[in-house]
């Protein structure tokens, strides 16, 4: 099935909900790639542009910021003292106790076009992520999958990849090009998380902005941050348009299921190409919030590093 969603006459209501609580001061130029370690209930995000990883630890509201030599977009665990970056050149170890990283894959190294975008990983433990080109050049970004120690081409020629995530069996991912407006669906093989067919269409997106990072519920429904709308929506697994949440920055970018109950949503957001007159009309640009959103999700899996 492929649907449209409502353009901005749409009669569907937004879902009204709690004010989102701004976390923290700091303003990331291109904030992104947010995950959850629900056993140190710390959330981590990225402000790409800027080379710098951000850790919250919720219970507390503690902030700390680490300085990364390169470019990178998103991470994930693979277990209590590792994650797995990914970045500009490839994916990267991170120690989490003293910062000291590793390469574990070179991708697009010497491509001076392209730097890493969006990331998840399915439940089966392979990390799914894309490249996109500096200037959002036509065609330049993929999807990969990191997979039993391999990195994979998946998905070539999309211009902007973004909104991966998976239904919650993992037997189906999801992604979208922004610069299509089309959000794809495509059946995977749950003990892999690797496609057995070509992907479809899902999902048409209209009106403002632009289909971004996502992330799915326990229930499965498919929350998509709304470049340049200040929202999130939910689609439904068939593609359909199910609600809106406003949030108070333009330009957000991507969402996380957060807390011990995963009954909270950190969204991340970004002030990339907005001049003065566009900052002061937007207070918060730039920053990263938690709403309640009406739905639970569910833990990042973690990453399988081959035979580790």
């Amino acid at each position: 099935m492929t649907t449209t969603s409502p353009g901005p006459a749409a009669t569907t209501p937004p879902l009204t909900v709690p004010e989102a609580v701004v976390l923290g001061d700091q303003r990331c130029l291109l904030g992104e790639g947010p995950t959850y370690d629900a056993a140190s209930d710390t959330a981590w995000w990225f402000d790409i542009l800027e080379r710098r990883l951000y850790a919250a630890r919720l219970g507390t509201g503690a902030i700390s910021v680490h300085p990364l030599p390169f470019m990178a977009s998103a991470l994930a665990y693979v277990d209590d003292a590792c994650q797995l970056l990914v970045t500009e050149s490839g994916l990267v170890l991170r120690d989490t106790a003293t910062g000291r990283l590793d390469v574990v894959a070179s991708v697009e190294a010497d491509n001076a076009v392209t730097r890493s975008n969006d990331a998840r990983v399915h439940p089966s433990g392979t990390l799914w992520f894309s490249t996109m080109g500096l200037d959002a050049e036509p065609g330049a970004g993929t999807i990969y999958a990191f997979h039993a120690g391999s990195v994979v081409p998946l998905f070539p020629g999309i211009t902007i990849p973004n909104a991966i995530c998976f239904a919650p069996d993992g037997a189906i991912g999801y992604f979208a090009d922004t610069a299509a407006g089309t959000l794809h669906r495509v059946r995977l093989d749950p003990g892999t998380g690797l496609p057995l067919e070509a992907p479809t269409v899902l999902h048409h997106h209209a009106g403002e902005g632009g289909l971004d990072g996502a992330v799915t519920d326990a229930e499965g429904l498919i929350w998509c941050a709304i470049w340049g709308g200040a929202r999130l929506n939910a689609y439904s697994p068939e593609g359909e348009f199910h609600r809106s949440v406003p949030l108070p920055a333009k330009l957000t970018t991507c969402p996380v299921f957060v807390g011990p109950g995963f009954d909270r949503v950190l969204v991340t957001s970004a002030w990339y190409h907005m001049d003065d007159a566009a900052r002061a009309a937007d207070p918060h640009h730039g920053r990263t919030f938690l709403v309640d959103v009406g739905a639970r999700g569910r833990a990042e899996p973690r990453v399988r590093l081959g035979g580790r």
